[in-house]
């Protein structure tokens, strides 16, 4: 019998389109980092809670509510990590794209307490908006 790495286990309760079930598995002082220099003005440091729902509200606002996470492969790394490969849908100025993105988790002790959000900034597929 296989048995899931208990990381995994914690960012199968991550849901990205309802942060506030989160509250359990988020470190009160949990760091998501956002870097993409196509979108500088959502660039930064979110933290805790309210951080995090901040972001995500963020971008569900300027992509009007297109923007979707699709985990395609999660690799623990050790005791603390986990690399995720994701490909996200979103469409931003009339524009339905699709963008690979690589997400580094920390997680300790069952709860999530640093996120790298590092998406791809060059090759991204973009289709007409249907």
């Amino acid at each position: 019998m296989e048995t899931t790495h208990p990381n995994i286990e914690v960012l199968q309760k991550f849901d990205p389109t309802n942060i506030a079930s989160a509250v359990n598995i988020l470190a009160e002082d949990a760091i998501f980092h956002y870097i993409n220099p196509n979108l500088p003005h959502l660039e930064g440091d979110y933290v805790g809670l309210k951080g995090f729902q901040t972001f995500f509200k963020t971008i569900g606002a300027i992509s009007k509510g297109t923007f979707k996470v699709n985990p395609i492969t999660a690799y623990p790394i050790g005791e603390e990590l986990v690399v995720v490969h994701s490909r996200n849908d979103i469409v931003l100025e009339d524009k339905q794209m699709e963008v690979d993105v690589v997400v580094v988790w920390r997680i300790v002790d069952g709860k999530i307490r640093e996120v790298w959000d590092i998406p791809s900034t060059h090759h991204v597929n973009i289709r007409p908006v249907v």
